[in-house]
């Protein structure tokens, strides 16, 4: 009798067995299934019909994946949309004064008048000057996003490296009857960057005061406390037009201008190099404006 119901137990436990292992086969066909279909929608989760721990557990983790796949598809998609759109904007800056050296060098051909010929020539030489600001731009920016080419930050001196970018654009200062104010809480003070990443990063934002401000511009330096220690605090600040079409939030981003500085020219990609360069060397850059001063704030790594 004990042997019989011994055989019945061991028949119970591998039917019970042989069920179980056909419930997992079915739910780990139907999830393979699930995972091999192309016409799934975006939302569409995987689900158990058989609920156990470890189907549940590999359940969840077929759908973080796929939101992760789906995070990343996504995110792939915006940065080829705002490709294009750079793409395009980019095209449109290239021959924009392109076509009008080209028309100017025409008109110049079909001239016999010295004079007009010599307002022709400046006209073009002024176009192409200007692509061919746009094209060192994007060379600047090119190897300011080049993550193949790390930067060795050492102790760099700012005010010094200030004092020659200001020296550099003397001449446009003058012209507009500037002095740059300048007020430092310590003279000496270094950040941790690169010297020539630094000079860059003062030339573009005295660049982008000259060209879109109406004041000289003041430049302050701090020294803050940080989450990850003492900050080198550099602000650029000075009066614009028309600050109520300035997205400050936006400043930094490739080929961004504000309406109102569009007549202006330039090539959109000034402030997308100081913030590159920044992050390249440890810190980071933001823009605020109170009334009509715009104010941009470097923050390096004290040195």
């Amino acid at each position: 009798m004990d042997g019989v119901l011994a055989i019945a137990v061991l028949v119970v436990v591998i039917a019970a067995t042989a069920v179980t292992v056909a419930l997992y086969e079915r739910e780990l066909k139907r999830m393979a299934r699930f995972l091999l279909r192309g016409d799934r929608s975006h939302n569409e989760r995987a689900t158990v019909g058989f609920s156990t721990p470890g189907i549940s557990s590999v359940a969840a983790a077929v759908n973080s994946e796929m939101d992760k796949l789906r995070d990343e598809r996504s995110a792939m998609d915006e940065q080829q949309e705002t490709f294009r759109r750079d793409l395009a904007a980019l095209s449109h800056d290239i021959r924009t004064p392109l076509t009008g050296a080209q028309g100017y060098l025409q008109l110049y051909e079909r001239s016999s008048d010295p004079e007009e010929q010599a307002r022709c020539l400046r006209e073009a030489t002024s176009r192409l000057a200007a692509m061919r600001e746009l094209t060192d731009k994007l060379f600047e920016y090119s190897k300011a996003v080049d993550t193949d080419r790390p930067l060795e930050l050492g102790p760099v001196e700012v005010l010094p490296v200030l004092a020659e970018v200001l020296a550099g654009a003397y001449p446009q200062f003058a012209a507009r009857g500037w002095e740059a104010r300048i007020h430092f809480e310590d003279e000496d003070v270094a950040v941790l960057g690169d010297e020539e990443s630094l000079s860059r990063v003062f030339s573009n934002l005295l660049s982008n005061s000259l060209r879109y401000g109406v004041s000289a511009p003041a430049i302050t330096q701090e020294t803050v406390l940080g989450e990850g220690g003492a900050l080198v605090e550099i602000s650029v600040s000075n009066e614009v037009t028309n600050p109520s079409s300035i997205e400050t939030d936006r400043l930094f981003e490739r080929f961004y201008r504000a309406d109102g500085a569009r007549r202006g020219g330039g090539s959109g990609l000034g402030l997308a190099i100081v913030a590159s360069l920044c992050s390249n060397m440890g810190g980071f850059v933001e823009a605020h404006l109170e009334g009509n001063n715009l104010t941009v704030v470097v923050r390096l790594r004290c040195a």
